[in-house]
């Protein structure tokens, strides 16, 4: 039985996220994370990106604001300066942040931009702590989610209850 955690939604907008099974990724951070899309309603279908989606502009998710994930203290932040050009892997590491809760929940935010929180601050879940962006091993704007408590991975869930109401207020 994989262990599970509720987190905030990443995005206050419409997004899908596709998981790394179990075994894909070793790294705790990377183990059983979500890669979250932001995505439209184009005429009955979703989509990710405008145009051709070969600018980083195209992609629906380009600078969208991202909210902290749980009640934590921000434990560090790496920041990777070269932006990727969508189709184009860029080279490790991403720009990341890593929180800590208070029970000891480790998540990582991973392909951020404009960081608006520092190390040693304390954020609230839904506090808005950087945009989506596009750097390390990516290939398109998304944030990756990752969990995990001790040396163990955690499968993500967003509260769409939260979802829903971050969404009414729109």
């Amino acid at each position: 039985m994989i262990e599970a955690v509720l987190l905030h939604p990443p995005v206050a907008t419409y997004f899908a996220g596709a998981e790394h099974a179990e075994g894909e990724l070793a790294h705790l951070g990377d183990a059983l994370g979500v890669d979250v899309v932001v995505k439209r309603w184009i005429d009955g279908w979703t989509r990710p990106y405008e145009n051709d989606g070969k600018r980083n502009e195209d992609w629906y998710g380009w600078n969208e604001p991202l909210l902290a994930p749980v009640s934590a203290t921000v434990e560090s932040i790496r920041i990777n300066p070269e932006t990727n050009q969508p189709g184009t892997m860029g080279k490790p590491p991403a720009s990341a942040i890593h929180f800590l809760g208070d029970d000891g929940l480790r998540v990582v935010y991973a392909h951020v931009q404009d960081v608006r929180i520092a190390e040693g601050d304390r954020v609230e879940a839904g506090d808005v702590v950087a945009l989506i962006g596009n750097n390390g091993m990516c290939w398109h704007p998304h944030v990756h989610v990752g969990a995990w408590r001790g040396d163990t991975p955690l499968q993500i869930r967003f509260d769409l209850a939260a979802l829903g109401q971050i969404r009414t207020l729109e």
